[in-house]
């Protein structure tokens, strides 16, 4: 799959709609409260969320995952030495957002 920076749809579980600001907090929460397992990454030079989401997820538009999760807000340019939280199982966010 491509990488593109500007695909912001947020798109998971078949194409629907999850990227909304109710499920974010969602996500936010559960991370607060320990109810997503996640892996600490910091950020190096060069790096974006997408880059990233790709990555791990081998889907560049779930970026918002690792957005919501690190708390961070809406900007795939992250800068260096960022600490990011990646959730390590889509399905726990999957059926936290559904």
């Amino acid at each position: 799959m491509a990488i593109n920076r500007y695909d912001r749809t947020g798109l998971m579980d078949g194409g629907k709609q999850m990227a909304t600001p109710e499920n974010i907090r969602r996500i936010q929460r559960a991370v607060r409260n320990k109810n997503i397992v996640t892996r600490a990454v910091i950020l190096k030079e060069g790096e974006r969320l997408d880059h990233l989401s790709g990555k791990v997820y081998g889907n560049a538009t779930l970026w918002w995952v690792i957005a919501a999760a690190s708390g961070i807000g809406w900007g795939l340019q992250v800068p260096p030495g960022t600490r990011i939280l990646i959730p390590t199982d889509l399905s726990t966010i999957a059926m936290l957002v559904s």
